[in-house]
């Protein structure tokens, strides 16, 4: 069970450092703290200050898993207390063909191997939609491959049906690897091509495509994708229209510590500049049926270390989240002691991206009453929001019917 920890300051050793109120034996840990660059990088995150990308880089290399805990969850109940955010969604994916060959992914397949995946049309992904009519979700998120049918014309009939049938269905779709393809295919620009977009009923943007931004890196794991320049000026633009986006880091592959702070400090900066950005979320390199099947996985302690840095760093960041199906139920119930306080929706089995790539969840869904007991689980504070983060309900005192049904044991209070 994960222990919900407060934490204050206190003088040990002449020293001001953290400690956590309720896990007293977390102060001998932190009281033999001798670092003091560690020292002064806490310092920092009491003031509310910006650290730099060389302290970043050096908590990378040098934050042992309890520290970088202490303070991406200080970052994380000061922006945010107990509250640990989810929706109600569910995704539709177009097609897994894909003209791209990128060496991580597990789910996409190239069209001499078509008939090992499927092409939806706008009639079969309407039915998808209709098939939730009636049903509590307020987003639909759509990702999947590229080819040439899956046009700007494609996606703007789609966007349009959408919302002709179902106008408070938030439409969260695409990222700039199919957005760069199809204006290009057009040969528009991208300020035209998002205005298309939003005029058509598009909402907001999620955060895929951003893989790894070191262009020599993203060249050999993503090579004839979108640049990392290009997949920054799509989401600027999209940001300049007034609308919202999301950004995610592809990690534990063939990059290395630099690699990521680089990344995170390009988001940190056009966060700065547009302010247009709602949460991150880091994703896991996951090694089944895919180019890079030889490179070990990375561990649980190095995707929590991961989540804390990314907290403690993204200062302009309201949002840092877990994507469960990715991880897992347990270490997304870890994560939200290492900065996290959004663990996604309830997904409901739609799609495939990351069980195709060997994740813990082979398929992936969630009822309400099982994500809201998660959270609880774990002494955090389940609030229901819309995509852009406006709070529908607050589950703390809800009891589901289910949870008064007998199990066969009588679940007893942890002291």
């Amino acid at each position: 069970m994960v222990v919900n920890v407060r934490i204050y300051f206190c003088t040990l050793d002449s020293r001001r450092i953290f400690v956590p109120d309720k896990n007293r034996q977390m102060i001998e840990l932190l009281s033999d703290l001798k670092d003091e660059v560690l020292i002064a990088i806490a310092t920092k995150v009491e003031k509310g200050e910006r650290i730099t990308p060389e302290e970043g880089l050096y908590l990378y290399e040098n934050g042992e898993l309890a520290y970088l805990g202490v303070l991406a969850n200080y970052v994380r109940e000061k922006k945010h207390g107990n509250n640990t955010y989810f929706n109600k969604n569910f995704h539709l994916e177009p097609t897994n063909i894909c003209l791209y060959t990128c060496s991580f992914c597990s789910y996409s397949r190239l069209i001499k191997k078509r008939e090992e995946g499927w092409e939806y049309t706008i009639d079969e992904l309407m039915d998808m939609v209709k098939s939730y009519d009636g049903k509590d979700v307020s987003e639909v998120h759509i990702v999947g491959g590229v080819l040439p049918q899956y046009d700007v014309k494609f996606y703007t009939e789609l966007f349009g049906q959408i919302k002709s049938h179902r106008p408070e269905l938030h439409v969260k779709a695409l990222t700039p690897v199919e957005y760069h393809y199809m204006f290009k295919k057009e040969k528009i620009s991208y300020e035209e091509g998002m205005q298309r977009m939003k005029e058509a009923g598009l909402d907001s943007m999620p955060g895929g495509g951003a893989e790894i931004f070191d262009e020599e890196i993203r060249d050999q794991i993503a090579g004839g994708k979108c640049s990392s320049e290009q997949w920054l000026s799509i989401h600027e633009i999209w940001h300049d229209l007034g609308m919202k986006s999301n950004a995610t880091i592809l990690y534990g592959h063939i990059e290395n510590y630099a690699h990521r702070i680089d990344h995170l400090e390009r988001l940190r900066s056009l966060q700065d500049k547009t302010g247009g950005f709602q949460t991150f979320i880091p994703l896991k390199f996951r090694n089944k049926d895919n180019e890079l099947s030889h490179l070990p996985e990375v561990s649980n302690i190095e995707d929590l270390r991961n989540y804390a840095i990314s907290r403690i760093y993204l200062d302009n960041f309201d949002h840092i989240k877990a994507y469960w199906p990715m991880i897992g139920r347990s270490i997304a119930q870890l994560s939200l002691a290492f900065g996290v306080d959004d663990l996604d929706g309830t997904i409901d089995d739609t799609t495939k991206i990351y069980s195709m790539a060997g994740s813990e969840e082979q398929n992936p869904s969630l009822s309400t009453a099982q994500l809201v007991n998660l959270i609880k689980s774990v002494g955090r504070k389940p609030i229901e929001r819309d995509t852009l983060y406006h709070v529908l309900k607050d589950y703390s005192e809800v009891e589901f019917d289910e949870d008064k049904e007998y199990k066969g044991y009588v679940s007893l209070p942890v002291v």
